[in-house]
């Protein structure tokens, strides 16, 4: 067995080297206009910046392109690919073969990472598109424990899997809130879409808030609970799954600081001695559960199938 790579998702610059302090091997960042979700905004000179903070911390850098791209942004996608090779960026994260393509007649050296969100659900696909150049691929969130170890068992390339944090429901291309309210005639305006993300969808059946919230990629809508494994991870590190990204969408640096050295933890006593890995795993979900926000309640997602969102 391998150790998995921890992967995070900082909310600016200065967690970098915070993150790599607490056991981050890895970070995903970049740009809304092209990347899709991110936990901050970087700028190219945020991202250049984080790269050299992250080779001095002997960590790596993935920058997300994973955004689903119309005609006109086509022609913007061969300048930032040719940025990100020039400051070192250790892989792009795509979902459009676009990016795939452009990759290849201008940074044919740089190592994609598939990323599709949800069509990550079974190797064939996975091992199609390591053929065509991608060196991992990023599972789905609604597969279950089974599927995701079955899935390595038979990958030719990297696997990826979420561990922790909020996951996307839904996306629109469409700005469906600010539409809808301009439709109605109201007065109401969604500003600052992108930065103020307070706007939540209220089920009182279920008493579940999801968050949502509009930018340059359209709509998003959130789910109402956030991922923990950190007490299951045993069958993901026995199958050797290669990365573990813990989100921090709409988190805190504190929090995802404080996460990140959870699960380093977590990880690093499952290798040294499992007996004490199961002894003390549900302290580390007692731990987590004393800093979640308090409108965000924990589960397991989809590893066992019993999220019904």
């Amino acid at each position: 067995m391998k150790k998995p790579e921890l992967l995070v998702t900082p909310t600016c610059v200065a967690d970098i080297e915070m993150l790599a302090d607490a056991g981050a091997d890895a970070f995903i960042i970049g740009e809304e206009v092209f990347g899709l979700r991110l936990a901050g905004e970087f700028s190219r000179e945020n991202v250049e910046e984080a790269v050299r903070i992250s080779q001095r911390k002997g960590t790596k850098v993935y920058v997300a392109m994973n955004a689903i791209y119309h005609n006109e942004m086509v022609p913007k996608l061969p300048d930032y690919i040719r940025f990100l090779a020039a400051v070192g960026a250790d892989a792009i994260v795509f979902g459009d073969p676009a990016v795939l393509m452009s990759v290849r007649e201008h940074a044919p050296g740089m190592k994609l990472h598939w990323n599709t969100e949800t069509t990550a659900t079974n190797w064939y696909t996975a091992n199609y598109w390591g053929r065509k150049g991608a060196r991992r691929a990023v599972l789905a969130r609604e597969l279950n424990m089974d599927a995701m170890v079955e899935i390595k068992e038979n990958a030719e390339v990297e696997v990826e899997v979420q561990v922790h944090g909020m996951t996307c429901m839904f996306q629109s291309k469409r700005t469906l809130v600010g539409n809808y309210m301009e439709f109605q005639g109201k007065d109401l305006e969604v500003k600052g879409r992108s930065k103020d993300r307070s706007l939540f969808l209220f089920d009182p059946e279920r008493e579940a808030k999801y968050p949502i919230w509009e930018d340059k990629n359209g709509t998003h809508i959130m789910s109402p609970k956030d991922i923990c494994i950190i007490d299951e991870l045993g069958d993901l590190l026995e199958a050797g799954v290669d990365s573990f990204k813990i989100d921090g969408i709409l988190k805190s640096s504190d929090y995802i600081h404080k996460v990140t050295s959870l699960y380093r933890q977590a990880i690093d006593l499952f290798f040294e001695k499992r007996e004490a890995y199961e002894e003390k795993k549900d302290d580390f979900v007692n731990e987590i559960k004393a800093i979640q926000p308090p409108n965000r309640d924990l589960d397991t997602g989809f590893f066992f199938k019993e999220t019904v969102y």
